[in-house]
């Protein structure tokens, strides 16, 4: 019996938060930095559109899945990149998912510095205090994507 992929289910709140802050970012509101991505659905082809929160460290830009193995994350790695949007501001970018090692432990440590607030509750306990070892062992739950903006 194999074990499915962590991921968290959003509440119905959560679900009308996200819309409201998706569409916030969508008309040129950023909240704290959030915008709207937008990626090819693998099945449909379709854009899918969902708020998040970039998040730059080391000079870099990241996608971090704080609820896990999501629609978004399972479509950008068909897809291998995306759109953020925040009002007429629109970013094309290519997407790596890296892998579960201490430079992605890094990357997660300083999302919680950033926006643990907000996202500690979907981590199971870890936050950026936690221990290397502990946030090494969190990686494989967080899918993390490395995102170059196309020129």
């Amino acid at each position: 019996m194999s074990q499915q992929p962590y991921y968290l289910k959003s509440s119905t709140f959560n679900t009308r938060m996200n819309n409201v802050i998706g569409r916030l970012a969508r008309h040129g509101v950023s909240l704290l930095g959030t915008a709207e991505l937008s990626v090819r659905g693998r099945k449909s082809g379709q854009l899918q559109r969902v708020p998040v929160n970039p998040h730059t460290h080391e000079d870099v830009q990241y996608l971090v899945s704080a609820r896990g193995h999501s629609q978004w994350v399972r479509n950008m790695r068909v897809a291998g990149g995306g759109e953020l949007r925040v009002g007429r501001k629109v970013r094309a970018f290519d997407a790596a998912e890296i892998p579960d090692d201490e430079r992605k432990a890094r990357v997660i440590r300083a999302y919680l510095e950033r926006w643990g607030w907000e996202v500690d509750q979907y981590f199971r306990g870890v936050t950026a205090k936690s221990s290397d070892t502990e946030l090494l062992a969190a990686c494989a739950n967080h899918p993390v994507f490395r995102i170059t903006v196309r020129a």
